[in-house]
């Protein structure tokens, strides 16, 4: 038995996936019970908003782990980074009995998807008088043998920052046959540093979250991936419906993907980091602003003598930023996304 078999939910080890489809493009298609004209406003490539599209699109799944500098074995996509994450619970967690950890505050989805499938959740928090570092010791106290999946997000959302990669590197070691560390790199083309996407092949337990919505502009497209060891990314195949990447998405991402696009991805990742610099240098200079923490994100995390009355003033001038005050220790927190420059400059003199 693999290691992932002893990990997973022994049901969906041993479930037969649905059968979707054959998929042979090089055919004319009689067998999915498609209307065999396209919409009058489709728009789509020659294929067809009428014809199903390719369950794991293989182009898309290529240029993904070229990008990402994987296998494409390794590589699953689906509607986006929430996606995987459901995937993730569903395949490891039994209800009732298993349990994930996540280290608050951070993205709340990760509690949601274990709660839906009725998994536990534990909490190793992060470090607040550490500006939010992980608590290598605590996370693998925490974990006992009902825990199936450690969910850490780096940069972390809503605080900004980067997590120790040696401390991950260590957690995944230590974990290795007891759970598998799924590291959230949504925000990592903001970071300095580089992905753990070269440390896939030495702890075959970890896993990354990767996104096109956030970098690559594509939040409305909903494509996300997810890069694990190939027995996990079949065993999830097994589970993820069967035509998880809609036609249009496909398109838009293959587009993005594209060499001039990412070129212009560059640039505008440049823009928005000398921006990040600027608002993270001129928040704290004005009165209502107590406290900015330092971000690799496209984000800050800030904190306000009155947070209420900064989300008003926000909005007076047009603007919403995140109301981050549910999190705990972070009573009067707001996060705001970096925008173009005349967004940030008017938010700047809103709160003047």
């Amino acid at each position: 038995m693999s290691w992932v078999d002893a990990l997973a939910r022994p049901e969906i080890v041993a479930l037969k996936p649905y059968e979707h489809a054959a998929w042979r493009p090089e055919l004319e298609r009689l067998h999915a019970n498609e209307l065999p004209w396209s919409p009058r406003a489709d728009a789509a490539d020659a294929e067809g908003l009428n014809r199903y599209p390719e369950p794991q699109p293989q182009a898309l799944i290529d240029r993904l782990a070229r990008l990402y500098g994987v296998a494409p074995a390794s590589v699953l996509v689906g509607r986006g980074s929430d996606e995987a994450i459901d995937l993730l619970c569903r395949a490891f967690c039994r209800a009732g009995q298993d349990a994930v950890l996540v280290c608050p505050p951070t993205f709340g989805m990760y509690a949601v998807s274990a709660r839906i499938q009725g998994a536990q959740v534990h909490a190793a928090p992060l470090r607040l008088e550490a500006g939010f570092a992980l608590d290598e010791a605590a996370v693998l106290e925490r974990c006992d043998a009902s825990t199936k999946v450690v969910f850490l997000c780096s940069p972390n959302n809503p605080t900004g920052n980067r997590l120790d990669t040696t401390a991950i590197r260590r957690i995944a070691g230590a974990l290795a046959g007891r759970a598998l560390v799924v590291v959230d790199e949504a925000y990592i083309e903001f970071a300095d540093g580089a992905s753990l996407a070269a440390d896939l092949e030495e702890f075959s337990n970890l896993a990354l979250l990767r996104t096109l919505s956030k970098a690559h502009g594509l939040a409305g497209a909903r494509c996300g991936a997810l890069l694990a060891d190939p027995q996990v990314i079949a065993l999830l195949r097994k589970i993820i419906p069967p035509y998880a990447v809609p036609r249009l998405t496909l398109t838009a991402a293959l587009a993005a993907l594209e060499s001039a696009a990412l070129a212009a991805t560059g640039a505008r990742l440049a823009t928005l980091r000398s921006e990040r610099v600027r608002m993270l240098a001129e928040l704290p200079r004005l009165r209502a602003v107590t406290r900015v923490w330092p971000s690799e994100a496209n984000f800050l995390l800030a904190e306000f003598t009155a947070a209420g009355a900064a989300l008003e003033r926000a909005a007076a001038a047009g603007l919403l930023v995140r109301d981050a005050r549910a999190y705990p220790g972070l009573a009067q927190a707001l996060r705001i996304t970096i925008g173009t420059p005349q967004q940030n400059d008017r938010l700047l003199e809103a709160w003047s």
